[in-house]
């Protein structure tokens, strides 16, 4: 039993380990968002930080209302990669611990 648990805890340990540098990684990682075939596009962080937004030309002289979609709708894309990359990376964090089902890894 003693060493059933210490197994576990060098298995928590060295998972926690992984988590945090996949955490770093996601925080370096830049994620592009497109919208409109990609004449709005957004690049973010995996911290959900925008650092970029671009604009085609084009769209300036357009109706304000639909560059504003655009505009929203590249941020969630951008969003909704990084929420999907995160999810990737931690699965493979915690691929092979006996995790309850619907257990969720907050990061």
């Amino acid at each position: 039993m003693k060493n059933a648990l210490g197994n576990i805890m060098q298995q928590a340990q060295k998972m926690q380990e992984n988590v945090k540098k996949v955490q770093d990684e996601l925080a370096a990682m830049q994620i592009q968002g497109e919208a409109g075939a990609g004449l709005v596009s957004i690049l973010m962080t995996g911290k959900h930080e925008v650092r970029k937004v671009t604009i085609d030309d084009s769209l300036l002289a357009d109706d304000k209302d639909m560059l504003e979609d655009l505009v929203a709708a590249a941020i969630n894309d951008a969003v909704h990669k990084v929420s999907k990359m995160k999810k990737e990376k931690m699965s493979e964090v915690t691929a092979g611990m006996p995790l309850p089902p619907g257990f969720q890894m907050p990061f």
